[in-house]
């Protein structure tokens, strides 16, 4: 922020405020801009840093929403804006915070405006609709990685294990219905020119690791992992708010409520289990049911 003030010193300003000015008789005016400035700075700072970091974070989660509704309703280049603002201070404040334990989860919840960034930004419109998963997925695996050394989380901290494996298949079997319920919710065109394992494949690998993988690693990995040791309990809800709000572009209301409660079991499945394996197995076959399997299965149907 650019600062106001004069770069005379207080000293000096008190010295020329008890001085006659230019014009006999009339004193010197002393603007109040600086003070204004001042304590606009001393407000802000205490805020950011001072505030329970619940307060924080459900701050953060507004701004986050109002952001998504402003890109899917009113124009797209005002939510690149407003994400481009909340990733600035959200990296601002991670810089400030970080002797306290919320720098961890502000640094996590950085990926939110991120790859909003990503999807509004990247030159996608002339690949096939399933690639621009894959695109955004690349500087994001980067910066997961780079969060994942930064925080200093190991693959098993992640959730990147084989614990409870007969648990995790089970997980993983609810991709089907949930993929089923959610074609119903918004019936989206499929992603693949026909029903064939040839033309099925690389879309099914790009939705397992690009948003199966990909998801499950910054919210259920990441995202979650932080939120817990900054909120406690109430990161599962939290981190399952900030996974709708990033759904709000489908503009179904029903599917935002429905992926913040697919999002809120896959946050407890992870919490209980302390593994992404059955979560990401389960959002990347939910993909697949959504926009592979079941567009041509409901087409077949009528």
């Amino acid at each position: 922020m650019t600062s106001t003030e004069s770069p005379l010193s207080e000293t000096s300003l008190a010295a020329a405020s008890s001085q006659p000015s230019a014009v006999a008789g009339t004193p010197a005016v002393v603007s109040d801009q600086p003070a204004a400035a001042s304590g606009w700075r001393r407000f802000t700072l205490d805020w950011l840093l001072h505030r329970p970091p619940l307060h924080v974070a459900l701050a953060y989660l507004a701004v986050l929403a109002l952001a998504e509704i402003l890109t899917t309703l009113i124009d797209a280049r005002v939510g690149l804006v407003m994400n481009s603002i909340v990733l600035f201070v959200l990296l601002l404040h991670t810089a400030l915070a970080w002797e306290t334990p919320l720098h961890r989860l502000l640094v996590t919840l950085a990926f939110a405006p991120l790859i909003r960034l990503l999807s509004l930004s990247l030159p996608l419109a002339e690949f096939p609709r399933v690639y621009w998963y894959f695109i955004t997925s690349v500087p994001l695996f980067v910066a997961a990685f780079l969060v994942a050394r930064l925080l200093d989380f190991s693959l098993d901290g992640l959730g990147i294990n084989l614990r409870a494996l007969p648990v995790q298949g089970l997980v993983a079997l609810t991709g089907l219905a949930f993929g089923f319920l959610e074609y119903k919710i918004l019936q989206p065109d499929p992603l693949a020119p026909a029903f064939t394992w040839q033309a099925l494949l690389v879309p099914a690998l790009i939705l397992l690791f690009s948003t199966g993988f990909l998801e499950e690693l910054i919210f259920r990995g990441l995202m979650q992992s932080t939120a817990l040791e900054v909120l406690g309990r109430f990161g599962l809800v939290y981190v399952a708010l900030i996974f709708a709000v990033l759904h709000i572009g489908y503009k179904s209301v029903v599917d935002v409520v429905f992926v913040f409660a697919v999002g809120f079991f896959f946050g407890w499945v992870v919490w209980k289990t302390r593994s992404i394996v059955g979560v990401t197995l389960a959002h990347g076959l939910t993909n697949i049911m959504l926009f592979l399997v079941m567009p041509f299965l409901a087409a077949t149907a009528t």
